[in-house]
């Protein structure tokens, strides 16, 4: 019987046995960091600037070793059971790829149930309980989270209505915003980053949906005319530690990576909006024309995606009590 460690790739032979903490001739541990982003993504130098202050604060007890681009051989839904089973110690995990396994992780991927990086705060504040219940279950530690920008639907033609939308095979990240894309007259198709470039260039697909970071690193313009600021759903990146090799460092040690994370989290929440100015200005600077849908269309979108939340709610009945939660909160029913 094939077991969830055996169903991982076969470029992680490298790793294909579980991590052991590599000792540094100083007395300290490396720790290897698993992400799929480019090297020149804003989560991989977020990543970069927090092993930087990992070192500092551990007095180079702990470095972190940074492998971007999916070097080490895991693509992004595959990071969290990496983790669990002790493949790589840490690693940057895209928590909308992993609700095959965690459908929790997938809460803040429901199409306008967020509208701005304040409501994500109060999501995640109601979120924290079950996503500690989420690393528990995973032999993983949850160090810090951080959103991908505004979301917009990349298109190669300009829209003069929904109907435009009709066909359009559109690259989604995860289920639910591949049924957000066919609701809205689209045909969604889930695919992992690495392959997306390759399906544009090769016509697979006609459109994505994804922040203007991500397309500035696939260089949108040269297959894509139109970027849609649809801002429809959230997705956060969660860095995570293997919990063996966690509560393999001495105390101290992980006194100052927790103190490190809080520390930089919202640090890296301004770069993350940040990023989205500075993408969006690249993407028309190479010529793609940059839109806010009309009020009108984004009222459509909405009444015809409304049924995913229900959805969600009733196939991850843990999820309804939080989403009600913060419903309640920013005054939404």
């Amino acid at each position: 019987m094939a077991t969830r460690r055996s169903l991982l790739p076969a470029a992680a032979g490298l790793l294909a046995t579980p991590w052991l903490p590599r000792r540094l001739a100083a007395a300290g541990t490396a720790l290897d960091f698993a992400t799929v982003w480019p090297e020149g993504n804003f989560h991989t130098q977020n990543a970069r600037r927090f092993a930087a202050g990992v070192a500092q604060a551990t007095g180079n007890a702990v470095t972190i070793n940074v492998h971007s681009g999916g070097a080490l051989g895991f693509k992004g839904p595959e990071l969290l059971a990496a983790l669990r089973d002790g493949l790589v110690p840490m690693a940057d995990v895209p928590g909308n790829q992993q609700i095959g396994e965690e459908p929790m992780l997938g809460v803040e991927t429901i199409p306008f149930l967020v509208s701005s990086f304040d409501e994500l705060k109060l999501l995640h504040k109601h979120l924290r309980p079950e996503y500690e219940k989420v690393a528990a279950r995973n032999n993983v530690k949850f160090l810090y989270r951080v959103p991908w920008p505004t979301q917009y639907i990349h298109l190669r033609t300009p829209l003069a209505s929904l109907d435009g939308l009709r066909g359009v095979r559109i690259r989604a990240t995860d289920k639910t915003a591949a049924d957000m894309c066919n609701l809205l007259g689209g045909a969604g198709t889930m695919m992992p980053w690495g392959e997306v470039v390759p399906a544009l260039a090769s016509g697979r697909i006609e459109g994505v949906a994804t922040s203007a970071s991500s397309g500035v690193d696939g260089r949108f313009w040269e297959f894509l005319k139109a970027a849609y600021r649809t801002n429809h759903t959230f997705i956060s990146e969660i860095v995570s530690i293997n919990l063996d090799a966690w509560n393999a460092l001495p105390a101290a040690s992980r006194a100052a990576l927790e103190e490190v994370a809080a520390r930089m989290q919202s640090e890296f929440w301004t770069v993350s909006a940040q990023d989205d100015i500075a993408s969006a200005r690249k993407l028309v600077e190479n010529g793609m024309q940059l839109v806010d849908p009309p009020a009108e269309m984004l009222a459509e979108m909405r009444r015809r995606t409304a049924p995913l939340k229900e959805d969600f709610m009733k196939r991850v009945p843990a999820s309804r009590p939080v989403i009600q939660a913060y419903l309640a909160e920013v005054g939404r029913p």
